[in-house]
Order: C-alpha cells, then structure tokens, then sequence
C-alpha cells in the first residue's frame, strides 16, 4: 500500500493501456481494482504488471465490457437497453426516466387532440351532455309546433350513427398510443430492475474483496503476533 500511495503522489503519470500521460487523480492502480476486472483487463494485456496504474477512462471501458460478457453469459445477445444498462452502470449515469413526459413530447396536434376526445369521450361529462341533448331534441319534436325531425326520429339516428362510426376509430387510435406508453413503461421498468440486480451484484463482490483483504491482514497480524510470543518466549528461556 505504501507503495501504491507513492506511484498516487505523482503528479502526472501514463497509463499502462494507452500511453496518454494523465494527472495522478485520473489513475488508478490496477492491485486496487476487483480481481474479476483485473482478469478482464489483463485479457486484453497480458504484459501488464502488478505495480502498472491505467486511467478512469480504461476502468469503466473495461468494466462495460466486463459487465456486457456477464449479461451475455446469463441472458445470451444483448439487446439495446442492456446495452445501455451496461453503459449507465460504469459511467454512473442515471437510467430511469419520467415516461409521461417523454411519451407527451412525441406526441403530435393531432394525437393530442384524438386522446383529448377519447377522454371526454369515456367520462360522465359526456353522459351527461348526451342525455341533454338526447331529451331536448325529442322533446323539441315531439312538443314544438314545426317538428324537423319527427317521430321515429330518422335524422337522429343519422346523427348517432355518424358519431358512433366517428368516435369508434379515434377510440381505437388512443388505445393503441396507451399500448405504446405501456411498453416504454415496462421497457424502463425491465431498464431500472437490471440495473438494480446488476448494482446488488456489484456491491457484493465489493464487499467480498474486502472482506477478502481483511482477512489477509487478520492472517498477517496474527502470524506477527505468533512472531512477536516466539521471540519473548526465546528470550525468556533458560
């Protein structure tokens, strides 16, 4: 470790990988990544050794590879999202997003003014003008001196008849747009669970490297101690 903390205490130093020279807050020393990126990274270069220090940049490019095998390894070919969940797990960016917004940004005038419709078309306010207008158009044919539309009334099932045909498709049009919100939903939904399962993954092998760096300390501070109780033992023999 003290020698690690001198190759840090460099100003400027050049990694191993791609030669460019990078300030010591860019570097990383490759005995201080987890064994399964240093196996991944030494794949690719052999000749690396223990003392080498490579850049930021090199650890997430490599860590992307590392946790894309994985996934391939469990899941087969990789799709865009996992791709991009790969991506977002080594750069630390964020993957979830506000589909509501998304979704309402892409729509157009005209889908807009469809899903509006299809709206009032299935609430009570509807109903309710409906009814309205259903009773005062009987009523005005069937009280009024100059009837237009007498009984049976032919005009009006004209009129409902081309509103039933009308709101038929833009019905149809807005479900078929909630399907396509409802699989973005679940797209990102399926994006923020992996990430999720990936991150628990990443912080267990985090803790099993340090739990496996604690014990070797333990060992070597007992094999000290051991050390230490031999010496006083031979120094206070006959």
């Amino acid at each position: 470790m003290r020698d690690v903390k001198k190759r840090i205490s460099r100003a400027e130093q050049k990694c191993a990988i791609s030669g460019i020279v990078y300030p010591a807050s860019e570097l990383v020393p490759l005995e201080l990544l987890r064994h399964a990126i240093v196996e991944r990274i030494r794949k690719g270069h052999p000749t690396l050794t223990s003392d080498a220090v490579i850049s930021r940049q090199e650890v997430n490019r490599h860590c992307t590879v590392y946790v894309e095998e994985l996934l391939r390894a469990e899941r087969g070919e990789l799709s865009e999202f996992e791709q991009q969940v790969a991506r977002s797990l080594t750069e630390g960016d964020l993957i979830s997003a506000n589909i509501e917004e998304d979704y309402g940004a892409q729509r157009t005038l005209a889908e807009r003014a469809s899903d509006d419709l299809a709206s009032f078309g299935g609430s009570w306010r509807f109903l309710i003008f409906f009814a309205l207008g259903l009773g005062f158009w009987i009523l005005a044919n069937i009280a009024g001196a100059k009837s237009f539309d007498p009984y049976p009334f032919i005009l009006l099932n004209l009129i409902l008849s081309c509103i039933a045909a009308i709101q038929a498709p833009i019905i149809m049009m807005s479900q078929r747009r909630q399907e396509a919100k409802d699989r973005m939903r679940s797209l990102n939904d399926y994006r923020v669970n992996l990430k999720a399962e990936l991150e628990i993954r990443h912080l267990q092998d985090k803790v099993d490297h340090l739990l496996f760096n604690q014990w070797l300390r333990l060992t070597e501070i007992q094999e000290l101690q051991i050390e230490i109780m031999q010496n006083q033992a031979a120094s206070a023999g006959p």
